[in-house]
């Protein structure tokens, strides 16, 4: 399988704060990936790099095979629209869309045009005249039109409504569905992505969290109720991600290796939110556990 987006032992610092450390992962060709992570985990100087606006200061990152930094051949293949939708606002997705023809060799003017008019933005008006959702569908119509691989989106519904956000979400989808580009989303807003995701990267802390297939990694994790447990090892479970005890029970969120067998321990399925949070929860202990 085709590898879309690899980073090995990435990091990136500023003065004396790394905000990637030791950052390696790996998203196949034609995932539409989540990366999530509170703020300052790390996201948006990921999608930097990944995007060639920044350069490691240790580790490799790789679009397609390529590093992206100052290689205009990996960039053609690059989609990104930024947190804040930066537009020409004095400019209407008419003319964005004909000086985008003029730099990018792939463009598809048609594809602006079809996608707004399918969700009813005018062509015709300033983007600073437009709603945020609107200019939200803007940013991404021209991100699409560039035909990219790899489709770079850093908090793009963040500041939308939630009728907006869902009208955003379901127009990325259908273009992934009809382009078959890769898509790497960052957002905290968990719900939304569990709609719309099939992989997941968390990142806290400057460090990689988990990644992987959102189907097998919450197949991996379950919520054990049980007997008071002190850390005695369970069969089938790989690590304690999180828990909880009363005086006589403890809930465990634990990450296994198969079956768990144990008679003492009801198993429940967790969701996306349940492990990303868990995750995350973890992250910040070991973060406070380092600063300490």
């Amino acid at each position: 399988m085709d590898t879309a987006l690899e980073a090995g032992r990435l990091g990136k610092r500023y003065a004396r704060h790394w905000a990637l450390r030791e950052c390696s992962l790996r998203v196949p060709a034609g995932r539409i990936a989540a990366l999530v992570g509170p703020n300052g985990a790390g996201k948006s100087t990921l999608l930097h790099l990944a995007v060639g606006l920044l350069r490691p200061d240790a580790g490799s990152i790789r679009v397609f095979g390529q590093d992206p930094h100052g290689n205009t051949g990996a960039l053609a293949d690059i989609g990104f629209v930024a947190q804040e939708t930066p537009l020409y606002e004095d400019f209407t997705a008419e003319e964005l869309s004909r000086a985008g023809s003029k730099i990018n060799r792939r463009w598809d003017s048609e594809v602006v045009r079809q996608r707004l008019t399918r969700v009813g933005v005018p062509m015709g008006k300033a983007v600073g005249k437009l709603s945020g959702g609107q200019r939200a569908q803007v940013a991404l119509a021209l991100a699409l039109a560039k035909q990219p691989r790899l489709l770079l989106l850093d908090e793009p519904v963040a500041s939308l409504d939630p009728l907006a956000r869902k009208e955003f979400l379901q127009s990325l989808m259908g273009s992934v569905a009809e382009s078959g580009t890769s898509v790497l989303l960052s957002s905290h807003l968990l719900a939304d992505l569990e709609r719309v995701c099939d992989y997941v990267i968390v990142l806290n802390s400057g460090r990689l969290r988990l990644c992987g297939p959102v189907d097998d990694l919450i197949a991996e994790h379950k919520q054990l109720v049980g007997p008071r447990n002190g850390g005695t090892p369970i069969a089938g479970v790989r690590s304690v991600i999180r828990a909880s005890h009363t005086d006589r029970q403890s809930t465990l969120l634990v990450r296994t290796t198969g079956e768990i067998e144990d008679p003492d321990w009801a198993v429940h399925d967790v969701t996306l939110e349940d492990l990303v949070l868990a995750h995350l929860a973890e992250g910040a202990a070991e973060a406070v556990e380092v600063a300490a």
